[in-house]
């Protein structure tokens, strides 16, 4: 029994030793400020190649998934555009993994590391298809394996979503640990890490990120092979960045320099994400604005001292869409397609609609993921759901939609269109919160150097605004 002081402050003060301990990475070796660290030797000092991940990913089912041509819908966004335009839509269908999603790919790596190094088990908090993807691992590599879940509102209702994959971690061996929402999540993590001695298999560490960039590397490959050519758009969903930030990383290692990286989200703007009240009234548990543009706008909001995932040092472009206009897509890829899948991998489909009717003809967009559907992951699920919650479901104009009050599902495709965001206005943001991290004044030139290239800008137009906020 540890005499260990287990109040949440004394656990949260333990909070780099714990991290340290449990993944092997002293994340001091890389900071140089209170907002800059040596990202690029970070990433770098896994160890791996990207040749290494691909063939550690095969060992566990995990990669070289299909690439399809959607050309019904294809053909449907070609009847409304103008004419030369109506770009190839693409998915990658990463439901083909183990475990359903892309992120079998992002916890394949922290399994592997955490048996090479003798750890007797892994621990990651996840209320959706990462639980479920540690577990799968975890259980291909002869680990133990624990998932902690933000499950049940203070009434100990809980959202269909989030009970389905509970039950897929359970299913593949682990044991779940299920918490109602609030900063008990990460407090519990740190304990359990700590009490058990497992393996942090994080969604923010070098080795998650880097487990993705195996996506981004096929994107490439097979979109070359079919077209010879990269792709023009890769569309990403965007909640906590790791997503973007690893397909991102292995376009760009595979020479997409060209490409276009478009993120999206849910827009669930209104909504508190932390809110038991609001905790409900969702029907989107990941990829919506609540993590997207927190997460833009300061990585470093999580449970690892600084996180891999960063999201705005590689995106071009963020959309929104809204809840019905998914719920739309996810129905008309299965009439049409033949693919049922689930509503939180379709995120990226739905801005690609609206992308492609303004791509030519001969342009390539690439939808980067899809993910397994079933029991409380199925979009019939959430729409009653939010029934059952008042929520108002109705068809209509989507912009119609009010967060948390109703949802609007398209009468047609015509009225999909996803909504452009001020990039910069996220990059401001951004700088205001490297700001009250660390004051201006105080900024070295490896501080300026490290923002400029985390939002995509150069160090001139840094300064440039940063001089208005110290006006």
């Amino acid at each position: 029994m540890s005499d260990k002081d287990i109040s949440y402050l004394s656990v949260m003060a333990r909070k780099n030793e714990i991290m340290k301990a449990s993944l092997g990475i002293d994340f001091n070796d890389f900071i140089h400020s209170p907002i800059a660290f040596d990202f690029d030797r970070m990433m770098q000092e896994t160890g791996y190649t990207i040749d290494d991940i691909a063939r550690i990913q095969t060992e566990t089912k995990v990669g070289n998934t299909p690439l399809y041509e959607l050309r019904r819908l294809t053909d449907e966004v070609r009847k409304f555009s103008e004419p030369g335009k109506g770009a190839m839509i693409m998915v990658k269908d990463e439901a083909a993994n183990a475990s359903g999603s892309f992120k079998a790919r992002r916890a394949s790596i922290s399994a592997y590391e955490a048996a090479k190094r003798g750890y007797k088990g892994i621990i990651a908090a996840s209320s959706g298809n990462y639980g479920a993807a540690v577990a799968s691992q975890a259980a291909q590599r002869g680990l133990k394996c624990i998932i902690l879940q933000e499950v049940f509102d203070s009434r100990g209702v809980g959202q269909p979503e989030i009970i389905e994959k509970g039950r897929a971690c359970e299913a593949y061996g682990a044991e779940t640990l299920k918490l109602s929402v609030g900063p008990e999540l990460f407090y519990m993590l740190l304990r359990t890490l700590e009490e058990t001695g497992f393996f942090n298999a994080s969604l923010y560490t070098p080795f998650g990120i880097r487990g993705v960039e195996t996506l981004g590397w096929e994107i490439a490959e097979q979109v070359r092979s079919n077209y010879q050519k990269d792709p023009d758009a890769v569309v990403i969903t965007h909640a906590g960045g790791g997503n973007l930030t690893g397909t991102a990383r292995g376009l760009l290692a595979a020479g997409c320099n060209q490409t276009r990286i478009v993120a999206c989200s849910v827009d669930l703007g209104g909504l508190h994400m932390a809110s038991d009240i609001d905790f409900n009234k969702k029907s989107f548990t990941t990829g919506h604005t609540g993590f997207g543009i927190p997460f833009a706008t300061w990585p470093d909001r999580v449970d690892v001292p600084r996180n891999a995932a960063r999201s705005l040092r590689y995106m071009d472009e963020y959309q929104l869409v809204s809840q019905g206009e998914v719920f739309y897509v996810t129905e008309l890829l299965t009439k049409l397609e033949g693919l049922e899948r689930g509503p939180a991998g379709n995120i990226s489909l739905t801005a690609a609609v609206t992308l492609a009717r303004q791509m030519d003809r001969d342009q390539v967009v690439v939808v980067q993921e899809t993910e397994y559907t079933g029991a409380g992951k199925h979009h019939n699920s959430q729409l009653s759901f939010a029934r059952n919650n008042g929520i108002e479901v109705r068809r209509g104009d989507p912009k119609e939609s009010i967060p948390g009050k109703s949802i609007v599902i398209p009468d047609r495709l015509e009225q999909v269109r996803g909504r452009v965001q001020d990039m910069d206005k996220l990059r401001l943001s951004y700088l205001k919160n490297a700001a009250n991290h660390h004051p201006i004044q105080q900024w070295t030139d490896f501080d300026y150097e490290f923002v400029a290239a985390d939002i995509k800008k150069d160090i001139f137009w840094v300064k440039q605004h940063v001089s208005d906020l110290i006006i």
